[in-house]
């Protein structure tokens, strides 16, 4: 099931290059074949964690898929983990990673969470680890933003709002991509 909708997000971002394109010729866009880096959504610091750089990409009306990709610093002196991620814009919302098997990109999920070392930071971005909204109830349109809750084992609970970017944006400068 998660290959069918790895394969659902894939075809839905190609579905949707052609709208990068037309927008680019318009001269709103970065040069061809570059990507336009996304929005970030405003920090939030949640006990000794900063989550900062939090942003989301355009779907078509309809797609079945998003992902979701943040920074998360942990500045305390204990790991902590990120065990779930809640959103009204999905039926399920899913923490998890994409990884090479051999010569094959996999995604799935991360049923135990990722863990936040202290005094180091995780980034959840394209690619790799990242938030997965399963069953979107609505397309997600860029200049929006898109309130997530996440859960940690220890620091608890916090809203963070996703800027949403365009179907093809990279992750924010900020991000360090």
């Amino acid at each position: 099931m998660i290959r069918l909708f790895a394969r659902a997000l894939a075809v839905s971002t190609l579905a949707l290059s052609p709208l990068a394109v037309s927008a680019h010729e318009a001269g709103a866009k970065p040069a061809h074949g570059a990507q336009a880096n996304a929005p970030a959504g405003p920090a939030v610091t949640l006990g000794t964690l900063e989550i900062s750089g939090a942003f989301t990409r355009a779907t078509l009306p309809n797609a079945p898929v998003g992902g979701g990709f943040l920074t998360i610093a942990n500045t305390g002196t204990e790991a902590d983990r990120l065990v779930s991620a809640e959103a009204a814009i999905a039926k399920d919302t899913q923490i998890h990673e994409m990884a090479m098997e051999g010569d094959v990109m996999k995604m799935r999920q991360l049923a135990d969470g990722i863990e936040i070392p202290a005094g180091e930071t995780v980034t959840l971005a394209p690619g790799g680890l990242h938030i997965m909204f399963m069953g979107l109830n609505t397309a997600l349109v860029e200049g929006e933003t898109v309130p997530v809750t996440l859960t940690f084992e220890k620091a608890g609970s916090v809203t963070v709002d996703l800027a949403i970017g365009a179907a093809a944006a990279a992750a924010p400068k900020a991000m360090g991509h």
